[in-house]
């Protein structure tokens, strides 16, 4: 995400970062996104009039940055302070853009779950987030659209005991921090109707397991183009025998993303005007997004972000002989997760440089503090984050504004 300045009214600048993290609902469609900042409401800002701040804060969420970049035109789901709800800043925002989180450590009083009404009545949707139940909370819970239980503290009779409290018909269940495909399961047969985490980027690996046909193919297709050897007339042939592949990356080429004045019509065109390097960028990324036809479209969006991000990162630091490596790690990076093998069995067979099949396996190198920055800047871990900016020596507002580019440039291609 970009890092922009504010003044505050004591003339202090303050930077601001924000990840997101996706929200799925039970057929593992993208609902909406968290928005994780880089400090929560109340610490982010030290100036007197910190309810001034903050709404600058979501000014520039939502008209600099442009609140529908980031999440791609889903809700946003936003932390919001007991001060900041009863002056009335959510209602500033479009309803349909927000929904309204509530703190689990606010005490609500009466003028508290009447301005919570108020925001109801105009159409902002109520979360209350990291609930546990107490009996002054009973108002909240009459009005909330979502409850979010943190997976990891919760009972299975916890969620059945809830189920009691409110009207099922009208109030949905949000599991968070659900991080692997058990828990999910678990939560999804607990009747939990939203999740939230990175369960869909785990492989679920069964031994004897068999790869379907088709994710051989394009497992294949990218294995061949990325061999050192390729020349043009072999690429060029790859892609030809494959007519569903050829036609969606004409298509690619030809959309508005790459901004050519006349349109392409032939592979070989293509290939000359991109050059080898990009043409297999392409063509991998196009074969990996028809591998995952059968996971979450999260899947691939990520994967183009992480893709663009390190590849970005890659030319702050002065890597520009090696933009294609750290693309490609970028893009791999969740490999395992679409073909349900483990990484280094894949890793194996795929002939990419050295520095990155390290970096995927684990193995310390700069390859792999890249990759560490930007999964720890993906779940808003800021502390493991400064570390790896300062290890690499980049300015934490170049990350922020490449991560913000990266999301931008990853709906370009999925529009």
């Amino acid at each position: 995400m970009d890092a922009r300045k504010d003044s505050n009214p004591q003339g202090k600048e303050k930077n601001i970062f924000i990840a997101r993290q996706p929200i799925l609902d039970r057929l593992n469609k993208t609902y909406a996104y968290e928005l994780l900042f880089r400090s929560g409401f109340e610490n982010a800002f030290d100036s007197l009039d910190g309810d001034l701040a903050s709404t600058m804060l979501l000014t520039n969420s939502f008209f600099i940055f442009g609140m529908d970049e980031i999440t791609g035109g889903k809700r946003a789901f936003i932390n919001f302070t007991k001060k900041l709800i009863l002056n009335e800043t959510a209602a500033m925002f479009p309803c349909e853009l927000m929904a309204v989180e509530i703190l689990e450590n606010i005490v609500p009083d009466s003028e508290f779950i009447e301005a919570c009404r108020q925001l109801k009545r105009k159409g902002y949707k109520l979360v209350l987030d990291d609930f546990i139940f107490h009996n002054n909370l009973k108002p909240l819970m009459d009005i909330a659209d979502i409850i979010k239980i943190d997976f990891t503290q919760s009972r299975p009779d916890d969620i059945l005991r809830l189920k009691d409290l409110v009207n099922m018909k009208r109030v949905r269940f949000l599991a968070e921090k659900v991080e692997t495909k058990e828990q999910y399961r678990e939560a999804f047969d607990l009747g939990y109707s939203l999740f939230q985490g990175y369960f869909f980027c785990k492989p679920v690996i069964i031994a004897g397991k068999d790869i379907p046909g088709y994710k051989v193919n394009f497992m294949r297709i990218i294995q061949e183009i990325n061999e050192p050897e390729a020349d043009f007339g072999h690429l060029e042939t790859i892609i030809k025998h494959d007519l569903a592949l050829s036609y969606k990356f004409l298509q690619l080429i030809n959309s508005a993303a790459f901004g050519f004045y006349s349109k392409i019509t032939s592979i070989k065109q293509a290939l000359s005007l991109l050059g080898i390097n990009e043409f297999k960028k392409w063509v991998s990324l196009l074969a990996l997004s028809g591998m995952g036809d059968d996971k979450p479209r999260e899947l691939i969006s990520l994967s183009i972000v992480r893709a663009r991000f390190c590849e970005e990162v890659a030319r702050t630091l002065g890597l520009r002989d090696e933009t294609s490596d750290l693309f490609f790690m970028g893009m791999f990076s969740l490999i395992d997760a679409f073909i349900d093998k483990p990484m280094d069995s894949i890793l194996r067979e795929l002939p990419v440089s050295r520095p990155v099949k390290q970096a995927l396996l684990g193995q310390k190198n700069r390859y792999r503090a890249i990759y560490e920055m930007l999964i720890a800047y993906e779940k808003g871990n800021w502390d493991r984050f400064n570390g790896f900016a300062e290890l690499l020596k980049i300015d934490e507002e170049s990350v922020s504004r490449i991560y913000l580019d990266s999301i931008s440039w990853a709906n370009s291609f999925s529009a």
